[in-house]
């Protein structure tokens, strides 16, 4: 016998809690630390190539295992998984806060970056269970679950300023610490388990995702200050061979982490190479633009986290009418609206220095996340529309891969403009941000179908895109 909605919701409830708890930490730990990041150089002597590597190391362990993360949880039942991961987080959060050098504070992020990627799809599935095939009743779980998660990267900022001026920046990682048992807590205690699934992994692929991402990334940062040294060269030739070796073995295996036959859907490929650009230039920024607050213009932490609170408040409004205006508009020009819009606030930027006011800064910080968030949740729907429902976790699971992995380039890249030039370094970053997003508005246009374009996804599609709306 079924049970009805009315028996479901308790249950669901304490569910969403749990979850939802996952997501914040995930949320708030790629927010909070952009804040700390200053005191953190100047406690380890940690230059700018060592901060990229705080991000970064966190970034690219999320995008390279998302994808096997999701299969193994669905392998050992998405609880354990879930518990895997927030354990995996807490231990690795501790490691952090007692991180004595910055070799030891990279490591520690890096397991973090395993810890989320298995919170992520593993929260999902058991929302999913929870709501036993009640649309209505998933719907409302996702929006709560998305909607704690994107408070989490509100509050970050000003939450991480205020810890690291009274208690240091290794308060940042730790109070991840009784957030994550209380987690497990109520996982243990009230999540129903989910139904396990056979799942053939795919080892070789994985390992040549990773070593594809870690080279290319590891050979940007290497570069600052020493340019095409022999180590550099080494690790662009590592990211180049692992990069067609890894496109080789997924057109080969019967089961590949990354279905490479998602590509042959031009409006699939756009998406994603818009969900790159996207990232790219928004984590290259706010990596930037962090340090510039600090090092530059010399505000304290606290401070410089009230000068980023507009951003992450106006993305999710952004991200809210979006999903109104969507209904009755046509996506692609949704989409292009809100690349273009990013594109202006980034040039809206461009010419800051050492001493622009507040009130000329402010301007860039609304409007940038206002196109973003507009651009993010069509272009997830573009997305879906080109697979099965039955696929789209996968399909969505392969943009969020993606987007991650630009962003760590994005921090790469725009890390070696500011270690170099300062001031200027920024400048080029917002310059080349603006033409980006320019480039992905022309590629929207072009890259789409003509009987995508402008089709709205089913409605069990349209539910999916809090997924993977947080940037």
């Amino acid at each position: 016998m079924h049970e009805t909605r009315k028996d479901l919701q308790p249950k669901i409830g304490l569910t969403i809690l749990a979850t939802s708890l996952g997501f914040v930490l995930v949320q708030l730990d790629v927010s909070i630390v952009n804040i700390a990041l200053a005191k953190i150089g100047a406690d380890l002597g940690t230059p700018v190539a060592g901060l990229q590597w705080v991000v970064d190391s966190y970034a690219l362990a999320f995008a390279a295992l998302l994808l096997s993360a999701g299969a193994f949880g669905d392998q050992i039942g998405a609880r354990k998984g879930f518990t895997i991961g927030f354990a995996t987080f807490v231990a690795a959060s501790l490691g952090c806060g007692l991180a004595a050098g910055p070799i030891a504070l990279i490591v520690a992020r890096t397991i973090q970056g395993l810890g989320a990627a298995l919170l992520v799809p593993c929260s999902l599935a058991l929302l999913n269970q929870a709501a036993a095939g009640d649309v209505r009743l998933r719907t409302r779980a996702i929006s709560l679950w998305t909607a704690a998660g994107s408070v989490a990267m509100a509050v970050g900022p000003v939450l991480g300023g205020l810890l690291v001026d009274t208690l240091g920046w290794r308060s940042i990682f730790l109070i991840n610490i009784p957030i994550g048992f209380f987690g497990i807590f109520l996982t243990q205690s009230f999540v129903q388990e989910s139904a396990t699934r056979h799942h053939t992994f795919d080892p070789a692929g994985q390992l040549l995702a990773i070593l594809a991402l870690l080279g290319l990334v590891g050979a940007v940062i290497t570069s600052e200050g020493v340019g095409f040294s022999p180590t550099v060269w080494f690790a662009l030739i590592i990211a180049a061979v692992s990069g067609a070796a890894f496109v080789f073995v997924e057109s080969r295996v019967s089961t590949p982490m990354l279905p490479l036959d998602f590509f042959r859907q031009p409006t699939f490929t756009a998406a994603t190479l818009i969900g790159l650009a996207v990232n790219f230039t928004l984590y290259g920024v706010i990596f930037v633009l962090g340090l510039y607050l600090q090092r530059i213009r010399g505000y304290s932490p606290l401070i410089s986290g009230l000068v980023f609170l507009p951003f992450p408040i106006i993305l999710l409004f952004s991200n809210l009418i979006a999903g109104w205006i969507a209904r009755a508009a046509n996506l692609r020009f949704l989409m292009v609206i809100g690349l273009l819009i990013g594109a202006a606030g980034y040039w809206l930027l461009h010419s800051i220095d050492s001493q622009t006011p507040y009130l000329q800064i402010l301007p860039g910080f609304v409007v940038i996340p206002l196109g973003v968030g507009l651009a993010v949740p069509c272009m997830t729907a573009s997305l879906l529309t080109t697979v099965p429902a039955s696929r789209s976790g996968v399909a969505a699971g392969v943009l969020n891969s993606v987007r991650q992995a630009g962003g760590a380039l994005g921090v790469a890249i725009y890390g070696a403009f500011l270690n170099e030039r300062a001031v200027s370094g920024v400048q080029l970053a917002l310059w080349i941000s603006a033409a980006l997003l320019v480039l992905a508005a022309v590629i929207a246009v072009a890259g789409h179908t003509p009987g995508s374009a402008g089709r709205k996804p089913p409605r069990a599609e349209r539910v999916a895109q809090p997924l993977v709306r947080a940037p």
